[in-house]
């Protein structure tokens, strides 16, 4: 890991015709739009949608990060993020995010210790980390492969 602080970069590009382009540097520009809820075409993802995503995403590389420095062996790990969107204050804000997790682990491996970890990566993870609203996890089943 590099030393901190970093720098994320990323431009979003809108045009008068409703388009809007997400651009990061060495990357695909990704289409984006209004959610349904808001209006928008339901076809590409959406701000809330990228939201979502990135605490999902966050959750699984840290537990990666975590097993790997604890030499822990697992096959495959499924986390769904759902956020709730509500009006607070007069101000529309995500008031509430439910991560469930699936893990699958390898047969030489302890539920309990899997369980420790996929706890220890929902403490570590920096997405989750800088949001203020209420964080749930849900570990929905940890199976041998």
């Amino acid at each position: 890991m590099q030393s901190l602080p970093h720098q994320y970069n990323v431009t979003a590009n809108g045009k008068s015709d409703d388009s809007l382009t997400i651009s990061i540097d060495n990357l695909s520009d990704l289409p984006v739009a209004a959610p349904l809820q808001f209006g928008g075409p339901g076809d590409k993802y959406s701000p809330e949608d990228l939201f979502m995503a990135s605490i999902s995403s966050c959750f699984v590389l840290s537990f990666r990060a975590i097993a790997r420095a604890s030499k822990f062996n697992w096959t495959s790990i499924q986390c769904h993020s759902q956020g709730t969107l509500d009006r607070v204050d007069g101000t529309n804000k995500f008031t509430k995010v439910i991560t469930e997790v699936k893990l699958v682990i390898a047969e030489s491996e302890s539920t309990e210790i899997a369980e420790r970890l996929l706890h220890k990566a929902d403490k570590t993870c920096l997405v989750a980390n800088s949001l203020n609203c209420e964080m749930i996890l849900n570990i929905v089943d940890v199976s041998y492969q």
